[in-house]
């Protein structure tokens, strides 16, 4: 998976957490054990966990890639000079 990609996952995944909390705070409210839902949540919140690990391993082998000065900057230009 590249690392777009990743990021997606992780927004979508996200707004599905979001809209699992709402239909379990209502659930709740109305008296019906959620423990099956609450465990639901908490192995969706644990692959959010993992890509967001995965995503930050990624982001940094790419900045490892790109040619730097010593002070961090980003050389401009070509890297070979005759």
């Amino acid at each position: 998976m590249g690392l777009d990609h990743i990021r997606v996952e992780i927004e979508r995944m996200r707004v599905q957490i979001r809209r699992q909390r709402k239909d379990i705070q209502q659930l709740a409210e109305a008296g019906v054990s959620t423990t099956s839902a609450d465990a639901l949540l908490a192995r969706m919140q644990e692959k959010v966990d993992g890509l967001c690990t995965e995503r930050e391993r990624l982001n940094g082998e790419e900045r490892l890639k790109r040619p730097t000065y010593a002070s961090g900057k980003v050389i401009n230009g070509p890297t070979v000079r005759r």
